[in-house]
């Protein structure tokens, strides 16, 4: 059975098969033929952490990917990459757009390669559809051998360049984490139009698959990085950073169109393709296959998701533990203040920063009664009455830290030989001045 990987930038789960209100109805489609997950999450809220640790099936700690790559951080060991698990069985890998676990695609082992040679920032869409032409004719060509191809799309990630007509910033609204006002509705109204983008091109290449005959016998996952890029969101533990989209659909399955509300990982994606692909899973990988979710023969894999974030743009080191009620959050530094620099530029952080953002503190851990307090915005850390609660977060938490030999608290923090990173008082993340940066001694 082939697979087709689609994956947005920084779509979170703001898309319609989560949100009736945004116009994706490629992805609706694809959610009613296939198996909705509700309650996915990713390991790490930042770009490149995130997929290495769904390709991998290793937390970023493990697998290396601390940063982002296209700042100096790479995965420890490019065999463990899905793709390469697959070439090793005989599968076909093509790789079309956006990857972002490798300073130069070509390390990651494809067997074939097509980015639109183009900055993508400079034109999102253009971009997009140049890549997703290499797909189409990738898919149109005579087969030998199943295949695994990856279509990344740079949509939905900042900058917003347009707001499309069918959007009008004074009829939205917008997520809960930001304040509602004409410069948050206006930045919310260009992810709309990324969003409607990106469907767009998704469904190019699904009408193709569907033209080609190949459908019946393809796996298609759909899934993103982490949550929008927006304050309070990428980035950041809480739900609206870590909560993603994730859509499975092959032939044959049990749970076509159904909405699945276990509590699941990006590292579950690799042993459940595994599994689904009638493959060995490599002893390396951390997840729990979600077939028997898919099977309808269990209602959870899963006690607690775990996610983490070392570096984005600046360091900023956090690890969570998520059970279905309760999540617990630390931080392993003294440094309380936000991190700017880990924020994406736009209108909604402009907004804050003009407001005081810089003048508000964190606290170095967060528990958040879920049921009660979906948002996230009581923190019930220092609250006596949820003191054993908070017990049985900080042991897991804890115990899995020790178990996948995380670093934090116990050594320093690795850093690459060449890297770039933003101090922690940097504003802006793509700032040209020099004394932004820091600067480490070899």
């Amino acid at each position: 059975m082939n697979v087709l990987y689609i994956h947005t930038h920084d779509s979170g789960r703001y898309l319609e098969p989560y949100d009736p209100g945004i116009r994706t109805p490629a992805l609706l489609r694809l959610a009613k033929e296939g198996t909705l997950f509700r309650n996915m999450y990713c390991c790490g809220p930042t770009c490149s952490p995130s997929r290495a640790a769904l390709l991998t099936s290793q937390f970023p700690h493990q697998n290396g990917m601390l940063g982002l790559a296209h700042r100096g951080f790479a995965l420890a060991d490019y065999d463990k990459h899905l793709a390469n698990y697959l070439k090793r069985h005989q599968y076909e890998t093509v790789l079309c757009g956006m990857q972002h676990v490798a300073a130069n695609p070509h390390t990651i082992g494809y067997d074939r390669v097509y980015i639109d040679s183009r900055k993508e920032a400079e034109d999102l869409t253009a971009w997009d559809t140049s890549n997703g032409d290499s797909a189409i004719a990738y898919l149109r060509e005579k087969h030998t051998k199943p295949f695994f191809l990856s279509y990344g799309l740079v949509h939905t990630h900042r900058p917003f360049h347009e707001i499309d007509d069918s959007v009008d910033p004074n009829y939205l609204k917008v997520p809960p984490s930001l304040p509602d006002n004409a410069e948050t509705r206006r930045d919310y109204a260009g992810y709309l139009t990324s969003a409607i983008r990106a469907d767009a091109c998704i469904e190019r290449v699904l009408k193709t698959l569907r033209e080609e005959g190949l459908e019946e016998d393809t796996l298609i996952l759909y899934t993103t990085d982490h949550g929008i890029a927006f304050p309070h969101m990428k980035c950041t533990l809480y739900d609206s950073g870590i909560g993603v989209a994730c859509i499975i659909k092959y032939p044959g399955n049990p749970s076509r169109g159904q909405a699945k509300d276990a509590l699941t990982s990006h590292i579950d994606v690799f042993p459940t393709l595994c599994d689904l692909l009638g493959l060995p899973q490599p002893d390396w990988l951390e997840g729990q296959s979600l077939l028997p979710l898919l099977e309808n023969s269990a209602a959870e894999v899963n006690e607690a998701i775990y996610a983490e974030t070392t570096y984005h743009a600046a360091y900023e080191p956090q690890r969570c533990i998520r059970t279905q009620r309760y999540k617990y959050i630390r931080r392993y530094d003294d440094y309380d203040d936000y991190v700017p620099a880990n924020i994406d530029n736009g209108y909604s952080k402009d907004f804050l920063l003009d407001h005081g953002l810089l003048g508000q503190k964190r606290a170095t851990e967060e528990l958040f009664d879920l049921v009660f307090d979906p948002n996230e915005r009581n923190n019930v850390a220092d609250d006596a009455s949820y003191s054993s609660i908070k017990l049985q977060l900080v042991e897991p938490l804890a115990q899995r830290l020790e178990e996948t030999d995380d670093f934090l608290g116990r050594r320093p923090v690795p850093r690459p030989a060449n890297f770039i990173l933003n101090k922690r008082t940097c504003v802006d993340p793509d700032s040209q001045d020099s004394s932004d940066y820091e600067v480490f001694a070899d």
